[in-house]
């Protein structure tokens, strides 16, 4: 995550909720914790998974 994405998904929601002043703060940080969260949710998502072992017949 770069501080261009930042500054970019921060204007975006600054821009979505009206452009309020005196916020830009809480959009920064908002900002960070939605990248930050996409990137790990694309993570997990490449994740390999590891294999299953089923119970053994019984």
């Amino acid at each position: 995550m770069t501080f261009e994405q930042i500054r970019e998904r921060a204007y975006e929601l600054w821009e979505r909720n009206h452009r309020p002043e005196g916020f830009e703060i809480e959009f920064w940080l908002l900002a960070e914790r939605e990248l930050r969260k996409e990137r790990d949710r694309r993570k997990a998502d490449e994740a390999p998974t590891p294999p299953r072992s089923d119970p053994p017949p019984g």
